[in-house]
């Protein structure tokens, strides 16, 4: 049995950046990839990267206004071999990245525990067993799907990986669920030309941001033209060998409505992958949703067992997932200050266009902390930024406590507020005052510059 000073299972952003951390101090390592697609983790190959590419297409596309469904049908499929050309480009450098070093073996096969140290690699090949020292799990998270009759071997339903693979741009595309995912894939689609249909079973859109920024959302992804519909609970699914229709019934009136599809996209939030892992070999714990159970410095129950990425539940962001890796590092190789506390003002941004993007509090939730406040709302076409752009659409906000001019939140919706809103993460992080922002010096025209505005609106 060959034995390793690290295991790694899963071939994410903090298995590869621990794995070749381990491998620059001269550790052995072995990393544990199910699928040679991928290589890289879930970010490259079917995550973060090849969406926000389509996401960037896709507005491309919708400047150029095709004429007609078929050429907008032409440009989604140039859109998907771009995509398909990045991620191929990607998980080929990732993997040689790590398969090039004389420490580091790449199996690929599943994974399965036998004991504390030891793993089980199945491959179409053969099996094989391993022994490590220290064991990481990375094995990241898949979309839930939902009890719904006529799911199951339908070839209109797609889930937010098996979609990206769709090469035919479906002229009708329902989306089930009306959270952050759907909603990217929503305008993504739109802007390539679909017509899109949004059930959501909740009462209220986008629950968790205020009521003022989700209308402002609602209302610019309608005058796109995507159908929203609340408190759409999902019956059934029919098809036959030219479509594909969802029926729901308004959990209010009680009203039952066909929506015909060419394609149904399950966004129904995700679990973390962890069943064909066999936890309960090692001991394991696990909690409710099968997510594994880390302390602050992600450490599982099992002294040599670490959960890294989405696996151990909570915000599943790619950036988070790099972090795990930092608090790691510096329990193994530092002072071992860094854990999970320290992740106070995560910005996080939602790529619809515009895209929306928030660090700290909602207005809601700072009064029900009991929070003293000021609030400054701005419209994104007062920045004259968002009009050379072509996107005067959208909502600023901010909420600062009064007492001490602290900023407790920002959302921005407004164009590039990925970007921006890491300015205002920054602020938050090293606790200025709110008036740092309001006179710092941005470029112009920028909507970075908005901020002098936003917060000059408190007083």
């Amino acid at each position: 049995m060959k034995r390793y000073n690290a295991i790694i299972i899963g071939f994410g952003k903090a298995g590869k950046t621990l794995a070749a951390e381990f491998a620059s101090r001269g550790w052995s390592v072995a990393i544990i990839e199910r699928s040679s697609k991928m290589y890289g983790g879930t970010c490259i190959n079917i995550g973060c990267i090849p969406t926000k590419t389509l996401v960037h297409l896709s507005k491309v596309s919708e400047y150029r206004r095709p004429a007609s469904f078929d050429q907008y049908a032409e440009e989604y499929k140039k859109a998907v071999k771009a995509k398909n050309d990045l991620t191929s480009f990607l998980r080929k450098v990732n993997y040689e990245k790590l398969n090039t070093k004389d420490n580091v073996i790449v199996y690929t096969g599943e994974a399965s525990f036998r004991s504390p140290y030891e793993i089980l690699v199945k491959s179409s090949k053969e099996t094989i067993q391993i022994e490590g020292e220290r064991i990481f799990i990375n094995t990241g998270a898949s979309t839930i799907i939902p009890n719904i009759n006529g799911i199951k071997g339908n070839p209109y339903v797609y889930t937010s990986t098996s979609i990206m693979e769709l090469n035919k741009l479906p002229k009708r595309l329902a989306i089930i669920g009306g959270g952050y995912v759907g909603l990217e894939f929503a305008s993504m689609f739109t802007g390539f030309g679909s017509k899109v249909t949004v059930l959501e079973a909740g009462e209220h859109f986008i629950p968790r941001e205020d009521r003022d920024i989700a209308a402002a959302v609602k209302e610019v992804l309608e005058k796109k033209g995507i159908n929203i519909h609340l408190n759409a609970i999902v019956q059934t699914i029919e098809h036959d060998s030219k479509k594909a229709s969802v029926i729901y019934r308004d959990a209010i009136t009680g009203e039952t409505t066909k929506v015909n599809a060419d394609a149904i996209l399950l966004a129904t939030g995700r679990r973390p992958n962890t069943k064909s892992l066999d936890l309960e070999a090692a001991g394991i714990k696990t909690d409710s949703r099968g997510a594994i159970v880390v302390d602050k410095h992600l450490r599982t129950n099992v002294e040599n067992i670490w959960a890294v990425g989405d696996v151990h539940g909570g915000l599943q962001f790619t950036y988070l997932s790099l972090d795990d890796y930092r608090i790691i590092k510096e329990e193994l190789f530092g002072n071992g200050h860094r854990n999970l506390d320290d992740r106070q003002a995560i910005a996080y941004s939602v790529f619809i266009d515009p895209p929306l993007s928030r660090v700290g509090v909602s207005e809601e939730e700072a009064l029900k902390m009991g929070k003293n406040i000021k609030v400054a709302r701005m419209l994104s076409a007062a920045n004259p930024r968002s009009r050379t752009l072509g996107q005067p659409e959208g909502l600023l906000k901010a909420v600062v406590d009064k007492d001490t001019g602290c900023i407790l939140g920002c959302t921005l919706f407004c164009a590039d507020s990925s970007e921006v809103i890491n300015i205002v993460s920054l602020a938050v992080r090293t606790g200025e005052n709110y008036t740092f922002l309001r006179d710092n010096i941005f470029t112009h025209p920028s909507m970075s510059e908005a901020l002098n505005d936003l917060f000059s609106m408190i007083n």
